[in-house]
């Protein structure tokens, strides 16, 4: 939440303050993990890059606290609200994520949405991971309520698969937000007298002024596979990724971090070392070790390659992202297979 006293050169010009606030997303509110860990590191890094790079700073970003499975909290983003604007801060939007990065979880969007409506607050909608969910009737329910944010990012180019780079933002808004926003009406580049339609001369819109065409990507692959054919892809990813877990839960030495609700399967590979000895007082410290040194010796011999990541008051584990489209079962039983041999001298 920007502080009051840092927007002086915009007094009084009300274009100005229009195109800062409404061209701005993502850099005013995002989630935290609680007991006690610096929010800061646990929002997503590029909303703290946003904010330095518009030089709002990042101290302007303030972090709302998320419970055990990593969903912002409403009653604490009420608070932090009532905080900021007792402090003369002017809170004007609030990012919310559908598929955190490392847990996967979806923010509860409609009661954040009922904070931003009390409040006048912009609310913008991170689902660049879940924002696919959308399209499969068995799990968008997990999206409830992002008919009323006024601005998403999505990018295809996660759980559709489409190829890099492929984003997208959507916006409620219906005036020309992007062009009023960003464009510069360059007379040399975008003529306003050509014999065509000059609303199709997008480029004025973005930042940037050359870029591929990323829509192209989506639009290929979406005529190529149709609604049921995507569908059909996140339906899969969910149906994979349970069958993971639940592989998981029939192995020793395997336990989960958490019963997952997306396709993001978090879990420790224990050690034939480290098995019935949770009670040891430097248990946890030997058990985040693991995850590094497989990792080490799975990319040596080429097998395979997985993530693995600390979060919160948690030691390292791995994160499966089952995506793919193209993965099956018989992947997930290498995966588990190829963990067992590589750690069973550990």
């Amino acid at each position: 939440m920007a502080d009051s006293e840092a927007l002086p050169s915009l007094a009084g010009d009300p274009v100005a303050v229009e195109a800062l606030l409404r061209a701005v997303f993502g850099v005013v509110v995002d989630e935290a993990i609680q007991k006690g860990t610096n929010a800061s590191q646990k929002c997503h890094y590029s909303i703290q890059k946003g904010a330095a790079f518009l030089g709002l700073g990042t101290d302007s970003v303030r972090v709302v606290k998320a419970d055990e499975r990593g969903k912002m909290v409403p009653e604490d983003l009420e608070r932090q609200i009532g905080m900021a604007e007792a402090e003369g801060a002017v809170p004007f939007l609030v990012s919310a994520t559908s598929g955190t990065t490392v847990l996967g979880a979806f923010d509860p969007l409609e009661a954040i949405a009922d904070v931003c409506q009390r409040h006048g607050l912009w609310l913008h909608v991170d689902a660049a991971w879940g924002g696919s969910v959308l399209l499969s009737q068995t799990h968008r329910h997990l999206l409830d309520g992002i008919q009323r944010a006024d601005s998403v990012a999505w990018n295809p180019h996660k759980l559709l698969a489409a190829g890099l780079q492929c984003s997208a933002l959507l916006l409620q808004d219906t005036s020309n937000l992007l062009k009023r926003c960003h464009g510069s009406q360059a007379s040399y580049l975008f003529q306003q007298d050509k014999f065509y339609d000059v609303a199709l001369d997008t480029g004025d819109k973005v930042v940037q002024c050359g870029r591929r065409v990323d829509c192209l990507k989506l639009w290929l692959m979406w005529k190529a596979q149709g609604d049921q054919g995507l569908e059909r892809r996140i339906d899969q990813a969910f149906a994979l990724a349970r069958y993971l877990v639940e592989e998981i839960k029939k192995r020793e030495g395997l336990e989960l971090v958490m019963e997952p609700e997306f396709v993001n399967v978090c879990f420790w590979f224990v050690p034939p070392s480290l098995r019935g000895k949770q009670d040891s007082p430097d248990y946890h410290e030997r058990l985040s070790k693991v995850a590094p040194m497989l990792k080490e010796r799975m990319v040596k011999e080429g097998s395979m390659m997985i993530g693995y990541q600390p979060h919160g008051t948690r030691g390292n584990f791995f994160r499966v992202v089952v995506a793919n489209p193209a993965l099956t079962c018989a992947d997930m039983d290498f995966l588990l297979n190829e963990l067992e041999r590589l750690g069973q001298d550990l």
